[in-house]
């Protein structure tokens, strides 16, 4: 039996959600490109979940439906209140957060094709609360309730801060969403396919992606690259510790990538982001630091920078706590897993891959009182 270990290059499934081809990404068929260059993070949810752009009149319903639906129930914060908010990861309380938020749901268990869409909708409008109620609750402030006159982007900026933010951090957060939304069969959403295979709920789907993403070769790479930032911490110094890393044989976080060989094409944007804002922000040595990096790996390694890369210097510019970029990561993600949830479920076939046995054969028990 032939093994592809990590599965590297393994088709496990069809899907009409997103592509990868000839190193460009595509959702439902619309160039990655031209998706984050002129669309708000809520129609790209929309075209994942409908397979199509929504018309102005949907597009206005579907916000609508997602502001409606932003809000915690106050017994939750209270639960998470209890939580040690100083002594975990924030991607362990997202984790149990949206597993409790399950026990709430009286149709968590109903499978018709309604019952699901409104867990999704449920799920996309209320993580980004999850995230930044976490945030406030943890430094002793209040949460901060979601405003509906306010579109998503600008909505968990404004949560997490209290503050209604600039447009160019609206602009800068929207385009980061869209480019994260998905990416074909990645580590959490062949984990939340696999999980609702078993005909289990979306809830349980979700969480599964969310322990998925949560370790550092997937979701924790950003804030993987933003503590070698400040660990370089002036342009002067970045030559030196990036040698030192090669020779040592140590990842250099935010580089290369298992379906991509000519590079990144989500990076781009989030360079130009870095640029902008950490100028504004007055610490462009962060930007500058960061192009020394891009072009040693390169010279040396032939190596480029992947979508997380820039997004650290961005998230850092926009005032996010460095431990949030990964949950940051989920509240887009889950629009992704969300989709190919929903299509696991309208053609479901059990995911039970086989292993190839390289263990001993045919020993003979010893009964244990004469081992």
């Amino acid at each position: 039996m032939a093994v592809t270990k990590g599965l590297e290059g393994i088709i496990a499934t069809t899907s009409s959600i997103s592509s990868i081809i000839d190193d460009s990404l595509a959702y439902v068929g619309y160039d990655i490109d031209v998706l984050a260059n002129n669309s708000s993070f809520e129609e790209v949810i929309y075209l994942l979940w409908h397979k199509k752009l929504p018309t102005m009149e949907e597009l206005k319903e579907f916000k609508q439906l997602l502001a409606h639906n932003a809000e915690l129930p106050p017994s939750l914060i209270e639960q998470m209140k209890l939580m040690p908010l100083n002594e975990v990861h924030p991607m362990a309380v997202l984790r149990s957060a949206v597993s409790l938020l399950g026990t709430y749901d009286e149709s968590a268990d109903l499978m018709d094709n309604h019952a699901n869409y409104m867990k999704a909708v449920k799920l996309q409008a209320k993580i980004p609360t999850i995230v930044t109620t976490f945030s406030r609750l943890r430094k002793g402030l209040d949460p901060v309730a979601p405003r509906s006159d306010l579109g998503f982007a600008a909505n968990f900026l404004y949560m997490l801060t209290g503050n209604e933010p600039e447009n160019i951090s609206i602009e800068a957060f929207n385009k980061a969403l869209v480019l994260h939304a998905d990416h074909e069969l990645n580590a959490s959403t062949f984990t939340a396919r696999v999980c609702v295979a078993t005909l289990s709920d979306v809830y349980s789907g979700i969480t599964s992606a969310i322990g998925a993403l949560k370790g550092p070769l997937h979701g924790g790479a950003n804030e993987a690259v933003m503590k070698m930032l400040s660990e370089i911490g002036s342009v002067d110094q970045v030559e030196e510790y990036i040698k030192e890393k090669m020779e040592r044989k140590e990842k250099i976080m935010g580089f290369g990538h298992r379906v991509y060989r000519k590079g990144d094409p989500r990076a781009k944007h989030l360079k130009e982001m870095s640029r902008r804002l950490t100028d504004l922000s007055g610490e462009s040595h962060l930007y500058e630091m960061s192009i020394k990096i891009e072009s040693l790996l390169k010279e040396e390694k032939n190596l480029v920078p992947n979508v997380d890369f820039f997004s650290a210097s961005v998230y850092h510019s926009l005032g996010i706590d460095h431990d949030l970029f990964t949950p940051i990561f989920a509240v887009s993600r889950v629009s992704g897993w969300l989709a190919h949830i929903l299509e696991q479920y309208e053609n479901n076939r059990l995911i039970r891959p086989r292993a190839d046995y390289v263990g001993p054969e045919r020993l003979e028990y010893i009964p244990v009182n004469q081992r």
